[in-house]
């Protein structure tokens, strides 16, 4: 364990003050604390070199050896929306055919395999969280993947397509299983009909024959009578088998999409980012609900509050229009909506009262 990172890293976890930094008091009171701490030589302009050209843009730094670019990190203040800086980045490693990059905010840290295939969401491979995580943990995942040692190496991008597959194989598990189920309720397999027969035995003391079991499991794919097109089965575990059809329970995923606007009670009203969406919610119920606004500091995540009269208890904080409170806006996407939706329930709206368009 690199001791000197690890005792950086609790020191920052213990600075509220970095809430409040702008772009350049991020990079040199984080970024390059944590890359020297990593073996990285901040002062040798050959090996972590500042606002490296792509084209006619520039990427905040290149971690380069031999003259060639290893990781390409782009750093923002903490407030900033990091959604909106992914292609970006993305597109700047493509083009250099860097291998690793990093989007961050010096508290969040988004990893990626930009030259991997997929959307922008889909090639980052891990994601640090400074206030939130176990200091040992991201000890750990900042040498694995940007220790000098190991980016000299080429190990810093095996340990990445290591944890990248290990995601993916879950991600292919979960996707298929449903296919697994239907095909075994469609094309009963010997075995499924055998151990089905037996269980119904044992609960009632008879035991059907296989076409009796068969027509049982292929029951719960057949379309009603008075539809005629080929629908895709539903898949439910075993235990979840229903007497009855079940409606499907569709939600909606934002992540790497960007919010046109969004409609509330009839009203339409463009915003350029989620953050943007957020803070218009705020407003609007402050707006209506003037004398109960106080309310939403009942909001709480996992660790920390959504809402606070202390901005030093937020990551992102932005204070709301007319009120001393301060909302958190270092949200994805989802948790945007999310919390967007918590709050119009605390003031008595429904789900379907709030719509979104995306692109």
């Amino acid at each position: 364990m690199n001791e000197k990172l690890l005792k950086l890293i609790k020191e920052i976890q213990k600075d509220r003050r970095l809430v409040s930094f702008d772009e350049a008091a991020t990079k040199q009171a984080i970024i390059l604390r944590i890359l020297s701490c990593l073996g990285w030589d901040p002062f040798n302009i050959e090996e972590v070199c500042p606002e490296y050209s792509v084209g006619e843009k520039r990427v905040d730094f290149a971690l380069r050896h031999n003259g060639q670019n290893k990781v390409f990190i782009e750093v923002k203040k903490v407030s900033e929306d990091l959604e909106k800086h992914q292609e970006q980045l993305l597109n700047y490693s493509f083009q250099e055919g860097v291998k690793l990059a990093i989007l961050t905010n010096g508290v969040s840290w988004w990893f990626y395999l930009p030259l991997h295939e997929g959307s922008w969401e889909q090639r980052k491979f891990y994601t640090i969280e400074i206030y939130d995580q176990n200091p040992e943990n991201i000890t750990q995942k900042f040498i694995d993947f940007i220790s000098k040692e190991n980016v000299v190496s080429d190990r810093a991008v095996k340990n990445a397509e290591g944890l990248y597959k290990s995601y993916q194989r879950q991600y292919l598990i979960k996707e298929t299983l449903p296919k697994a189920w239907n095909k075994l309720i469609t094309e009963p397999d010997e075995l499924l009909v055998e151990l089905l027969a037996e269980t119904t035995e044992k609960l009632c003391g008879y035991k059907p024959d296989s076409e009796t079991v068969e027509q049982f499991l292929t029951s719960f794919t057949k379309e009603p009578e008075k539809s005629k097109r080929p629908t895709q089965p539903t898949f439910r575990l075993p235990s979840e088998l229903p007497t009855h059809p079940v409606k499907p329970v569709i939600t909606q995923n934002y992540a790497g999409k960007s919010i046109v606007s969004f409609v509330f009670k009839g009203n339409k009203y463009e915003v350029k980012t989620w953050k943007d969406m957020l803070i218009q919610i705020c407003n609007i119920m402050f707006s209506i609900h003037r004398d109960r606004f106080e309310k939403v500091l009942k909001l709480r995540g996992r660790k920390r509050p959504y809402f606070s009269k202390n901005p030093n208890e937020l990551r992102g904080p932005e204070r709301i229009n007319g009120t001393d409170i301060y909302v958190e806006t270092n949200l994805s996407a989802n948790n945007v909506v999310q919390l967007s939706k918590r709050i119009l329930a605390l003031f008595g709206y429904k789900e379907d009262d709030i719509a979104i368009e995306v692109r």
